[in-house]
Parts: structure tokens; sequence; C-alpha cells
């Protein structure tokens, strides 16, 4: 993160008076939050929720790469975005009602797929990345660029009336985990349906993406306890909510004694966001 500022102007200190107030936050950590930079990718049913909180809590700077345009049945739970703007890019309708709910902030488009070279190149640049999509070579690609790249990855995933959530920082070595430790290979192509072939409650990716902007809050002001090292799984229908212990496995592929993941040669063509989740 950039050196932090603490000079507020009077509508700052207005707008965000409700973080300053807490003993947590503070102008310490509302500063933190302004010099920060946060990568979001997929402005889908999880990057909507989270962009939008993020862009309210005064983060500084965000970053949203989606290289799709909205269509209608996006509006069901892609609540970033309006039926005005379909047919537009994703990424740069997002970005419109972000700098529309906080102006004071800078909003980074990247109508782009996410590839091999777009992880090489934008991942540094951040200071945490965000996975909203909903593909499994996606989300490999992310988990293995951020590990290798030394970037913590807040990712979320969701199906029918189901989240999961989790924070991976296996880059600071043990005890972290990566998220190949969790899943070392990728399914076999068709074995999990994505929201687009088996539906999704539109809500639940609202539940989801804002847990996945607390994550992301509390690792820019260091408070609280992260999902680093645990997954957290949510059932809507059963309003249940447990969190299952995640281990480093000594023989992890990438972060393992004798990793055989050392760069991103393994990912070829970036595949679609799909209905970047969400």
């Amino acid at each position: 993160m950039s050196a932090m500022d603490l000079d507020f102007t009077e509508a700052e200190l207005h707008r965000y008076s409700r973080h300053i107030l807490l003993q947590d936050v503070g102008a310490v950590g509302q500063a933190r939050l302004r010099a920060a930079r946060v990568l979001i990718v997929g402005a889908g049913g999880l990057g909507a929720p989270l962009a939008l909180y993020l862009a309210a809590a005064g983060v500084g700077t965000i970053g949203i790469l989606d290289h799709d345009v909205l269509e209608l049945s996006n509006l069901q739970r892609q609540v970033i975005h309006s039926t005005a703007r379909i047919g537009r890019s994703k990424a740069e309708s997002a970005a419109e009602t972000m700098m529309a709910l906080n102006p004071d902030i800078a909003v980074e488009v990247h109508a782009r797929r996410m590839d091999a070279e777009a992880a090489r190149e934008l991942i540094p640049r951040y200071d945490i990345v965000c996975d909203g999509t909903d593909n499994f070579p996606t989300r490999f690609l992310l988990g293995d660029a951020c590990h290798l790249l030394g970037r913590p990855l807040v990712s979320a995933a969701v199906l029918r009336f189901e989240g999961q959530l989790s924070v991976y920082q296996g880059h600071l070595g043990a005890p972290h985990p990566c998220h190949r430790c969790l899943n070392p290979e990728m399914p076999p192509e068709g074995l999990v349906p994505s929201c687009s072939e088996a539906g999704v409650l539109g809500a639940v990716t609202g539940v989801m993406g804002t847990l996945q902007a607390t994550e992301v809050l509390k690792l820019i002001l260091g408070i609280g306890e992260t999902l680093a090292g645990r997954l957290l799984l949510w059932d809507a229908l059963d309003m249940r909510f447990r969190t299952v212990k995640l281990r480093r496995d000594p023989a992890c592929a990438l972060c393992g004694k004798h990793a055989a993941v050392r760069d991103l040669s393994v990912h070829g063509a970036a595949p679609a966001l799909a209905c970047s989740v969400a």
C-alpha cells in the first residue's frame, strides 16, 4: 500500500464518520482504506456487492476486470448494473455505479479476459485480489498467480442455495495453506455445473459477496481473524454457517516442498467468465 495520508476533507470525515467512530478503524484505519488497491475479477453476482461495499468504504483504488457484456438474465443477481445498460461492458457499467456512489475513489476498468498475461500484468499492481468468477480454469489461474506473485486472494463461490468463502495466503509460508491444498486439481469438465447451468438464488450471491468485502476490509485494516486457513460454508435453505479448518499440504503442487507449479505456463487460453458468478 502507498504511504498513508491522514488529512481528510470535511466531506470525507462526514462520509466515513461511522467508520471513524469504530475503535478498530478510526482515522488511521480509514487512511489505510484510502491507500489500498484491490482488484476484483468478475463484475457479476459476487463482484457486484463486493465492489459496492468496497467503494462505499472508501477503498482508494479498485480495479474491476470483466470481458463480458451485460445481459438481461444477469440482473436477477448482479445489482451493480441496470436494465438501461444491457449490452454494455460489465466492467464499465460497474465502474459507473461505483463512481456515482463514491466519486472520491479511483476505479480502474479492465474490460478483458483474465488469462496468464493479464494475471502477470495486473496482479502486482494491487494489494489484494478478489475472485468473483465461477469457472475452475480461471479460479485455478487466480489461485496460482496470487501465490506466485505474493498477493492474498479472497475467493468466494456460489451455486444454487449455497456459498463458500476463504482467504488464501499460502505465499506467506507455513502454516498458511494455498488454494491447491484444498483442491489439488481441477475437477473434470462438466462435473460441477456453473450457475448458468444449475441456477443460483440471487440473494445468495449478495450475502457471499458482502462477506467477501468484509474479509477484504479486515485484511486492509489488520483487524479481527480472517478466513485464512479456514473455509466458510453457508447453506441458505437451512440458514446454517459452518467453518472447516484448512491445512497446508506438504505434498501440494503449488506450496509444497517439491512444488511442481512454479510459473503460469500450465495455464493456457483464458476461459469465459461464465456468469461471473455468479
